[in-house]
């Protein structure tokens, strides 16, 4: 899965992340990580990777029922079992995640951003969601805004990823954008550079930008440490939008990257937030 490229924004056990909440965390993560791998890596059929997403579903109940799980995965399951007993994890969030894990080895093209959405309201919104659980934020504002950080730094990464993911048959740039700049599939999948095509991911762009922005103000309200963390995240998805920006919005054929220098300019930032 595309996603965040193997949760990369994921604040997993850093200098910033209390250390009370590291163990739930890391074994979110690594939930999140294989069922990716499982998804996404390796020579497995279609069929097979689903066969196996659905055994993993399957473990999941079981980890959460406090029953035995199969012997596939368990250094997964030992360590999220009981992280969701400990913490009272919501499970429809994490089925939610591998709902979009298997959507991703089915489904290549997204007619419309409704369509986008809503593959990203399961693929990256539920991450934001359990981390605002562990710190006891629930409130309805706070996870509309956390959502659209979600979205925003899922999109933000597709956008970043056009030329690794179009050779590989998935085009995450949904058809109403693509039309309303004139830009047909054939151009995308030969990664032609055109004005129209600029404009097009200039676009996307610009959305993801938007949803960050208004999903910001809740750093704000995200206690401690953690509010630092999602600075640092915020920042990182602008910063890669500006990266994107600074080809000229040519990621059909360049995938920018993030360096040292933008890892300080992204710290700056976050003290000025």
């Amino acid at each position: 899965m595309n996603g965040v490229e193997h949760y990369e924004n994921f604040p997993v056990a850093t200098l910033l992340c209390p250390a009370r909440f590291r163990p739930p965390i890391a074994a979110i993560y690594h939930f999140a990580r294989t069922a990716d791998d499982i998804a996404d890596e390796g020579k497995a059929t279609a069929a097979e990777r689903l066969a196996a997403l659905a055994a993993y579903r399957a473990d999941l109940s079981a980890a959460s029922q406090g029953q035995a799980v199969s012997n596939r995965w368990p250094a997964v399951f030992n360590a999220l079992g009981p992280m969701l007993k400990q913490w009272q994890l919501p499970l429809p969030l994490l089925t939610d995640l591998l709902s979009a894990f298997e959507q991703d080895i089915v489904k290549t093209r997204y007619a419309d951003q409704a369509e986008l959405l809503d593959y990203c309201r399961r693929s990256a919104n539920p991450i934001g969601r359990l981390l605002l659980h562990l710190y006891g934020v629930n409130d309805a504002r706070a996870l509309a805004q956390s959502d659209c950080i979600c979205t925003a730094l899922q999109l933000v990464n597709f956008w970043q990823d056009l030329s690794e993911d179009i050779p590989r048959g998935r085009i995450y740039l949904p058809a109403d954008m693509q039309a309303k700049h004139g830009v047909t599939e054939a151009a995308l999948l030969i990664q032609q550079l055109t004005d129209n095509t600029r404009a097009l991911v200039a676009g996307s762009v610009d959305w993801a930008r938007q949803l960050m922005h208004q999903g910001a103000p809740l750093v704000k309200q995200v206690p401690g440490r953690a509010g630092w963390e999602l600075r640092l995240v915020v920042q990182g998805g602008l910063r890669i939008a500006e990266r994107i920006e600074q080809l000229d919005f040519g990621t059909l054929q360049q995938r920018p990257v993030i360096g040292k220098r933008d890892a300080l300019m992204m710290g700056w930032r976050t003290l000025w937030m």
